[in-house]
């Protein structure tokens, strides 16, 4: 799987069907396809828009971040595979999340231009290798312009709902625990929480794994990146996956135990609001 993603025409069509077939051959159950599953995982869909009126799939799983036929369930991770859990919780318990016991979690000073009381909390596994970042405090940034010739076809792996303080209004939905890829000259794929409108048609520049926040308190993130975008050949993929199909994703998300134990992770977030 190389090159870059078809804009249009017969190619995107190829690319649906090579999504279908995916989702033949990991014989995914229909509930996955109707938006609901056991565990919160499923094949890779193709988004089919973005707009609140795209689907009345949408009270299910919204389509603005997680596309109308993407998997979705309250219970999450059950190929977990760490025995142990500890819960991390800031000096000043605004926030808390569990990880497993042998996870390294530190606090380090949050990025410049956040907002006072900003947290920024960083979590490798056990060997010291990166897996996301927690930042509270983030300014709100709106999304950026985005020319229809420079959109890339994006796909939901899965999708979680969450229950998190948030900002509505427009460009937003309830916030979800999400995997998604975008189409480069590979698929690059990111985890994290958003309730930020992934793109229209299932197109995108750039997907937020942001949360907008309550007023006055800014916006929050956490997972690998806070932006996902199609990288060129000669950018650093990390901390962003690669994969060279669509399988691999899925494969990455169903039977993993990394993505198990980030997900449980991600799902166990609690913010005082």
């Amino acid at each position: 799987m190389t090159g870059t993603a078809p804009s249009s025409g017969s190619g995107t069509a190829g690319i649906r069907s090579a999504a279908l077939r995916t989702g033949a051959a990991l014989a995914v159950a229909a509930a996955a396809l109707s938006g609901c599953s056991s565990d919160g995982k499923g094949t890779p869909v193709w988004t089919a828009g973005s707009s609140a009126a795209d689907s009345a799939s949408e009270r299910a799983v919204p389509s603005a971040a997680t596309g109308p036929a993407a998997s979705a369930s309250a219970t999450a991770s059950p190929g977990s595979s760490a025995a142990a859990w500890k819960v991390f919780t800031d000096p000043a318990k605004t926030v808390s999340f569990e990880v497993p016991q042998d996870w390294i979690v530190q606090s380090v000073v949050p990025d410049a231009g956040a907002l006072p009381g900003a947290l920024k909390i960083t979590v490798k596994d056990a060997d010291g290798a990166y897996l996301a970042t927690l930042q509270t405090g983030l300014p709100p940034q709106p999304a950026a312009a985005c020319a229809a010739e420079a959109a890339r076809n994006y796909v939901v792996v899965s999708s979680v709902p969450v229950d998190l303080p948030h900002a509505g209004g427009g460009g937003t939905i309830d916030p979800h625990v999400v995997f998604r890829v975008i189409q480069g000259y590979k698929y690059f794929g990111s985890y994290g929480i958003t309730n930020v409108v992934g793109g229209d048609g299932g197109k995108s520049c750039a997907l937020q794994n942001v949360v907008r926040g309550p007023a006055g308190k800014g916006d929050y993130s956490f997972g690998d990146l806070t932006v996902l975008k199609a990288l060129a050949p000669d950018q650093k993929v990390a901390p962003a996956k690669a994969f060279d199909t669509l399988d691999q994703a899925a494969k990455y998300v169903n039977e993993g135990s990394e993505f198990a134990n980030v997900q449980r992770m991600l799902m166990s977030l609690k913010i005082k609001n």
